[in-house]
């Protein structure tokens, strides 16, 4: 039998290029992207993280201290939130007083933790 077409040539069929062109225009796409999206320069050359220590609790701050600073802090938050119930009407002021409750309820629990931690007898 003749074959009017010759036989195409052996290609790679795990390759991905059909061509050399198609080889280039990968290369050149692959070079536009990290130019667009890969990381800068700057970016590796960064300094690392470092919180912001405004209102970090300090690292020598004893157990004791934070429970009972925690313990003042909902406890001023349970007051606020009812001086605030006081001037709300209807649904809002159902919504305010849950949250009070959970709020005072934290408060509860951290006086409880403290209470373990340091005995008041």
């Amino acid at each position: 039998m003749f074959k009017v077409t010759p036989n195409p040539p052996p290609t790679d069929l795990a390759s991905p290029y059909e061509s050399p062109d198609s080889k280039k225009f990968h290369e050149a796409a692959e070079r536009a992207l990290d130019h667009y999206l890969g990381p800068t320069n700057a970016d590796l050359m960064a300094t690392p993280y470092t919180p912001n220590t405004l209102y970090m609790a300090s690292p020598e701050a004893d157990t004791e201290s934070l429970l009972a600073d925690a313990s003042e802090t909902l406890g001023s938050a349970t007051v606020m939130l009812h001086n605030h119930v006081a001037m709300v009407e209807g649904t809002h002021r159902k919504t305010l007083q849950g949250i009070a409750q959970v709020v005072m309820l934290a408060e509860l629990a951290v006086n409880r933790v403290l209470d373990k931690l340091v005995p008041t007898e």
